[in-house]
């Protein structure tokens, strides 16, 4: 298996977070949120009360979206009730804006809950939602390990914020 090095997501990291991961760093999420960068310009799909929706810069098929809470925990016990009711209201609102958006074949919801799950960020969980189609797997994931991705993230995001359902929807 060929591996395809991308050293400078180190870099990125430590430059939004403000240090190498010691204890005083703040996720990528807490950075992107404390940037005062607009929501297009961070890709952030939905906000909400405690909870928001952001596409992954890194997706692994067009319309990968986050779904998480603004307070930096890394634990799904540890969510107040609030929390957890608006975080899978908000999971529920992203499934149907990628249906919307994207018509898929299915779903692929999941949350990674520590580094041993796979957690890139772990002091700050967060609701992966991405479409899937029946035919989604070619060549390039299969040989290359390679994943093509057909849109750039300011059209999905364009898509998934207009087909984000609204209060009275």
């Amino acid at each position: 298996m060929d591996r395809l090095w991308a050293g400078w997501r180190a870099s990125y990291l430590e430059e939004v977070t403000g240090d190498e991961g010691g204890a005083g760093s703040r996720s990528v999420f807490r950075a992107i949120l404390d940037s005062g960068l607009t929501d297009e310009q961070t890709h952030i799909v939905w906000r909400g009360q405690r909870v928001f929706a952001i596409l992954n810069r890194f997706p692994y098929i067009s319309g990968h979206v986050l779904v998480m809470p603004y307070r930096e925990v890394g634990e799904l016990e540890d969510l107040d009730a609030e929390e957890h009711a608006e975080l899978w209201a908000a999971v529920t609102d992203c499934v149907r804006a990628i249906k919307a958006a994207y018509h898929p074949d299915g779903l692929n919801v999941g949350i990674n809950l520590g580094k041993a799950a796979g957690a890139g960020v772990p002091n700050h969980l967060h609701v992966h939602v991405m479409p899937r189609w029946a035919a989604d797997s070619n060549f390039m994931t299969s040989v290359a390990e390679t994943r093509v991705l057909p849109e750039p993230l300011d059209d999905t995001w364009r898509k998934l914020r207009a087909g984000w359902p609204r209060p009275e929807d």
